[in-house]
């Protein structure tokens, strides 16, 4: 999907922009493992050239040569499609590094896994992942990626002091939701923000129901990239319907439609404002660097679905490291040590310095820092409990390029939420036929 965040190099970015800094390609004796013989004593990485991505990686690379005495050379290629095409070029002519920093989900499998890359399924790390992520790095026949990152979500950023003030419980339902911004209205303040300034910020009525959609019908993915799911129908209908539900009932900040996102995340921050859909990783990011102080103030819950019973996180997974088939011998078994490293909560720790957490981690016993985000926190018991899923971009690789455009027309009440949809599928088809789908 394209949206803005940290470690995703797709659209969207939480607290970093896109990349534009140039390619460094270092000389063959530094990328791919061949069959050295001995101890291998240096290792290649090869990441986006981000800057948080780049500080994070030289973190990492330092703290692992003063544990371990391996050397790890960072590599750098631009974000974005850039980036995507300069990977697979390099898996295909085997000049890849020893290892990659890479997409996990749909972006992923793209790369012919199972022909290009070292399993790792067997690694006695391996079951210590979120399954989310393990979902997210692994097709039928085994595992390929180890998490460098953090998670976030799409859902409901919210004002708990208002929430305090007037005594309103987290909502596990749209009815109950609603009923919250009812009361919110009544007391003058604004139940629902919009930042359609920036067309990005529309979607996430859309992109974060998803848990809901797959919780009622598991399959929809997979059937949506085959072609047999659309969303004009239920249960995917229901993201656009809230957003044309919320514009009707007169819910939305009055500049709605000039409001950019920077006006959305001041406005929880200081309280003018009750509900924010937005990617957690964003307003973390945010509210660290303009508005330290709101910090308790901020949470966040699931976007709420129709059934209070099904009430869970949409999440995004971090990036995987990967290993391709040309790193061999000694350096494979470097490499492999580096994971087992990587996965570490010494690891952990150094990200967490190193980078604004959006989520919580995706390894076991890699816990929160007691300083992380308050809505970080509050994530945190969704995934103990399980009740996250994946967003759809790490399930399928359809994602039309009018998303963003159809949800600010539903949402400012020009195009109903049946017409939006109906239109998004039209979208969407231009991209399955280019993916050489069948539909």
């Amino acid at each position: 999907m394209e949206v803005n965040v940290i470690n995703h190099k797709t659209r969207w970015v939480v607290g970093a922009t896109a990349a534009t800094a140039a390619l460094a390609l270092a000389g063959c004796s530094a990328g791919g493992g061949g069959g050295d013989d001995g101890e291998a004593t240096e290792l290649s990485v090869y990441i986006d050239s981000t800057p948080s991505s780049v500080a994070l990686w030289e973190g990492l690379a330092a703290a692992y040569e003063e544990e371990s005495g391996v050397s790890v050379e960072v590599e750098t290629h631009p974000a974005g499609g850039e980036g995507d095409n300069l990977i697979k070029t390099r898996l295909s002519t085997g000049d890849m590094s020893d290892l990659f920093w890479y997409n996990s989900g749909s972006l992923l499998q793209a790369l012919n896994p199972d022909q290009t890359l070292v399993p790792l399924g067997d690694e006695d790390w391996a079951g210590s992942l979120d399954d989310n992520f393990v979902d997210a790095v692994s097709t039928d026949n085994g595992l390929y990626g180890a998490p460098v990152g953090a998670s976030f979500a799409g859902a409901m950023i919210y004002n708990k002091d208002i929430y305090s003030e007037l005594g309103l419980e987290v909502p596990r339902s749209w009815d109950e939701f609603m009923a919250n911004n009812e009361a919110i209205k009544a007391a003058g303040k604004v139940p629902v923000v919009q930042t359609y300034g920036d067309t990005w910020t529309s979607q996430l009525f859309v992109l974060g129901d998803f848990y809901n959609v797959s919780a009622e019908d598991p399959d929809w993915a997979e059937a949506y990239t085959e072609g047999e799911r659309k969303y004009a129908d239920p249960p995917a209908l229901a993201g656009f319907q809230y957003m044309q539900e919320i514009s009707e009932a007169g819910l939305l900040n009055e500049d709605f439609a000039s409001a950019i996102y920077d006006d959305g995340v001041r406005m929880i921050a200081e309280g003018e404002a009750a509900h924010y859909p937005m990617l957690t990783g964003n307003v973390a990011a945010a509210l660290g660097e303009n508005y330290p102080d709101a910090d308790a103030s901020v949470g966040v819950f699931p976007i709420p679905g129709e059934n209070a019973d099904a009430n869970g996180l949409t999440v995004w997974m971090p990036n995987g490291v990967y290993v391709p088939k040309t790193t061999e011998g000694a350096k494979l078994e470097a490499a492999k040590e580096f994971l087992d490293w990587l996965v570490t909560p010494a690891s952990c720790e150094i990200q967490a310095e190193s980078i604004t957490l959006g989520g919580p981690f995706v390894v076991e016993g890699c816990d929160l820092p007691d300083n992380a985000p308050t809505l970080v926190k509050d994530m945190q018991t969704y995934f103990d409990e399980g009740n996250t899923g994946l967003a759809l971009e790490f399930l399928s690789p359809i994602k039309g390029p009018a998303l963003e455009q159809i949800t600010v027309e539903v949402g400012s009440g020009i195009r109903s939420a049946a017409d939006g949809a109906a239109l998004y599928d039209e979208d969407v088809v231009k991209q399955a036929q280019q993916l050489g789908l069948d539909w």
